[in-house]
Order: C-alpha cells, then structure tokens, then sequence
C-alpha cells in the first residue's frame, strides 16, 4: 500500500511539471512545493552511497554518515550541498513552504557546528586535500551564499555554522588556482569554468577581493585566447555540464561588456546568428546514473542561454526560446521516481529557473 501511493505521488508530481513547464509561466509556490520533496527526501537517506574516498589504511572504513555527518545523504557529497541549496533557496523564494518546518529541522541537524566540524577535519586530512575539487567546493559556496542572503533567523545560525568550512574552501580555491597550468574543458564534475562560476558568485556577494581577483585573473589565463569552442562535439556521452555554454557564462561574469562581446564573437560567434538552434540532448535510459547526466545537460545549457539572453536581449535575447527548448525536454524527468536522477535534477531545475 505504501509503494502505491508513493508511485501516485510520483506521477503527480510528474504530470504538474511537465504542465506547467510546457509554457512560459510564473514559478510559483505549488512549483516550489513539489520540486522541495525530492531533495528532502534524500538529505537524510545514507544509502544508496557513492563515497569519493581515499583509504589510507583500513581505519578509514567508516559508514557514509560517520565520514561526513552534515553531507551525508543524496547518493554522493556535492548532491547532498547542492540538496541543501535547493531547500535554502526555496524558503528564501516561498518562506510559506508547506514542508518548511521540517526542512528547517532537518537542515539544522545536518549543518550542526559539529557537524560541519567533522567535515572541515574530513577536509583536512592531507591525501584528502582535492576531495570534491572544484565542483562539491563550488556547491558549498552556492549554499553559502544563499544562506547569507536569507532574511530567516535559522539561515543566519546555519550561515554562521557553515563559514568556517566555506573558508577553508576559499583557502583552497586561492591555494589551488596558480598551480592549475591547464583548465580541465569537460562536461563532468571537474569543468573549470563552472567550479569558477559559482565561487565567483559568492566572491562578488561576500566582496571578498582576494578570491574575486584570482578567480578574475586565472579565469582570462585560462580562457581569453580561446577560439570558435567546438559546439558540434557537444554533448559526450555522459555529459551533464556544457563545456562551451558554461565557459561562455564564467566569461560573462568577469568581463566587462564590450570585452565579453569581443571576445564571445570569436569563441561561439554562431549564437550571434538570430537562426542558431541547437538539438537537446537525449536521454536513452533514465535508470542509467551515467546516462541520465544528459538530462543535466540540457539544465547546464538552459541556466547559461537564460543568463546570456537577460543580460543581453539585442545580442542574445533569441537565445531564450532554445533555453526553453532545453529545459521543457528534461523537467518532467527530474521526478520519474528513478533515485538516479531524483537525487540531483532537482537541483539543476533550479538554478536554470534562478538564471532565467
């Protein structure tokens, strides 16, 4: 009885996004209701569990929740943060989120001092120094700064909780970019650009110079002399960021105007042509972890067309239908009950909805 109604809550929840995201509408709370069960189901759920781990000897072998308390849960590390963000930003949306209390609670178990605690100890150790290097680095910045940006008293204590972590990972960043000769132009987890892009959102909120500056200068080391990005290779196999959409968007934020413009015309000048289009990715086995990636794609490239096309509507304002073209083939997908994709996608909806 209890798997059929979840398979009805499945189908529910299924049948509204794909509705309401088949057209140009408000995002609205009945929305954010629905898109904050599949995060809050899984912050707290240890198993399934992929550890990012190096064993140093056998004294290491502990449970998910015993290695990293706060980010425990959501299948893997970064899923668990950027889970967080997801439910963060939600309240800060729609502070009358019908499950609010109960998020609250659980996100102030998870992001205890002593839990964040273990996990800057985690962190610490010395063969543990690029776990999570730079995507999981650049979620917990995200979830940073939108703990900071809340008006709510229980962000301001979880914010406050979570700090000394986010420091050390700006240690990190600051430590880590000068010895980076070549950045990495992947569509999985250690793309550089996008592990810039999201910490220099948080540089910028926080006005921290020192962070904001190297991000500014190894972001034009890595990047100002790229040329014509290869859109036809897009997407590998198991893509789920865009290597040329997400080097764009990095660009787009550390550049000014007439510099970006300059230079986008010389990386992706077709996307100046008002009759661009581009084929969304597909999806061929939902119940592939890997495959499933594609769907994250098609959100990678919606967040930085919506980003493109609001920042600039005479340049890249026919950019907004493709992004929607993007989004719509892969919402519905993000609550099909396959934990593969639930355990993230959500996230990634998300953030396209807050670029767009």
């Amino acid at each position: 009885m209890t798997k059929y109604f979840l398979n009805i809550s499945i189908i529910s929840i299924t049948i509204l996004t794909q509705n309401i995201f088949a057209q140009d509408v408000n995002f609205d709370v009945s929305i954010a209701n629905n898109l904050s069960k599949l995060p809050l189901k899984c912050l707290q759920k240890e198993y399934p569990n992929k550890l990012n781990q190096l064993l140093n000897d056998s004294s290491e072998l502990l449970s998910p929740i015993q290695l990293h308390p706060a980010f425990y849960g959501c299948f893997d590390w970064h899923s668990s943060v950027h889970g967080h963000w997801s439910l963060v930003f939600l309240l800060n949306k729609f502070p009358a989120l019908e499950n609010r209390t109960e998020i609250i609670q659980k996100m102030q178990i998870n992001l205890s001092k002593a839990n964040i605690q273990a996990e800057i100890d985690y962190l610490n150790k010395k063969h543990e120094k690029s776990f999570e290097r730079t995507y999981g680095w650049a979620w917990l910045l995200k979830l940073q700064l939108e703990l900071e940006k809340s008006n709510q008293e229980y962000a301001h204590e979880l914010a406050e909780n979570l700090r000394p972590l986010s420091n050390l990972i700006i240690e990190r960043y600051i430590e880590f970019l000068p010895k980076l000769v070549y950045p990495q132009r992947v569509g999985t987890h250690s793309n550089t650009a996008f592990g810039l892009s999201l910490a220099y959102e948080y540089a910028q909120f926080s006005k921290n110079d020192s962070l904001m500056l190297s991000i500014q200068d190894h972001s034009k080391r890595f990047f100002s002399n790229d040329v014509d990005c290869p859109f036809s290779w897009e997407p590998s196999g198991t893509d789920f960021l865009s290597p040329c959409m997400e080097e764009l968007h990095l660009m787009q934020q550390i550049l000014p105007k007439d510099e970006f413009i300059s230079w986008a015309k010389k990386f992706a000048k077709p996307l100046f042509n008002k009759s661009f289009n581009w084929e969304t990715a597909k999806v061929s086995d939902r119940k592939d972890g890997h495959l499933v990636h594609l769907d994250g794609l098609n959100f990678s490239r919606a967040w930085c067309f919506y980003s493109l096309a609001k920042t600039y509507p005479k340049e890249f304002g026919h950019l907004k239908a493709i992004a929607d073209l993007h989004f719509n083939y892969s919402i519905g997908a993000i609550t099909d009950g396959n934990y593969e994709g639930e355990h993230w996608l959500a996230s990634f909806a998300l953030h396209a909805l807050e670029m767009k």
